[in-house]
């Protein structure tokens, strides 16, 4: 074993340990390259047209596609926010987007973002402002969430998500809120 080889290796060990070392230090800029947000300019704009904090937007985004436009899911959700066929027709007609085909929604980035904000923004309107539960029904459906919230089985909250029956369900919020804070603590020019 050679002394150049030894040093070569601890050169590299003390490049690993800054880089880790950068990793754990507050930089605004490893974690908006770590968590970027991809169509930022369309989400600002269809999460100020339907008044939806654009940060959950964004979040919902990241956990749905991870911004893939072209993701298409097994049950046939497609676009960003991953809306099915169905939900986009129902979306353009109660929102009255009379310029908006369903095909432009699960095609088209804009399109998607809008219809999906407008969801959201529904969803809120019909939980009464909680999040948690409106991030449940995007996921699990108002139906099965409304249910839930009757029937005493889930409070609604973060702190018992626990009690959500759906697995899926209980991930995906956690993920959302997750994605939410990250979000809110890198991107803070958002921040109404």
């Amino acid at each position: 074993m050679s002394w150049g080889w030894l040093a070569r290796k601890r050169v590299l060990l003390v490049v690993l340990i800054g880089f880790i070392a950068l990793l754990f230090l507050k930089s605004d800029w490893l974690g908006r390259m770590m968590y970027p947000i991809p169509f930022k300019d369309s989400i600002e704009q269809a999460a100020a047209e339907q008044k939806v904090d654009p940060y959950l937007i964004a979040a919902i985004i990241r956990v749905e596609s991870n911004f893939r436009a072209d993701k298409l899911s097994s049950k046939g959700a497609g676009g960003v926010m991953q809306l099915m066929p169905d939900t986009a027709e129902w979306i353009i007609g109660a929102a009255k987007f009379k310029t908006m085909s369903r095909d432009a929604v699960m095609s088209g980035v804009e399109e998607n973002i809008r219809a999906g904000s407008w969801y959201v923004h529904s969803l809120h309107d019909q939980f009464k402002g909680n999040q948690a539960a409106s991030v449940a029904a995007y996921n699990a459906g108002p139906g099965k969430v409304g249910q839930w919230l009757q029937e005493g089985r889930w409070d609604g909250t973060l702190a018992r998500l626990d009690q959500v029956p759906y697995g899926e369900t209980r991930h995906y919020v956690q993920r959302v809120n997750y994605y939410y804070k990250k979000y809110k603590s890198l991107y803070p020019e958002w921040s109404r």
